[in-house]
């Protein structure tokens, strides 16, 4: 008898790069947004380092969205 693992299917979280076009705005303040983590932080940040762990924190804190996709929707 076969048993069932806990594990299922490992999701491929190979990177893909994109290329994206911004407004200048949104360009500006990714600079600025770095430059602020910079000097926290002491070492360089660059923009296009800021975008990917900024889109998980915003889909991560919608609400609805995460009810969404609980529900398979």
């Amino acid at each position: 008898m076969s048993e069932k693992l806990k594990l299922a299917t490992l999701l491929d979280d190979t990177p893909v790069k994109l290329t994206v076009e911004l407004p200048a705005a949104v360009h500006r303040d990714l600079l600025a947004y770095g430059e602020a983590l910079s000097r926290s932080s002491g070492r360089m940040v660059e923009p296009a380092k800021l975008i990917s762990p900024m889109l998980a924190r915003f889909m991560g804190a919608d609400r609805a969205f995460l009810k969404m996709r609980r529900s398979g929707s």
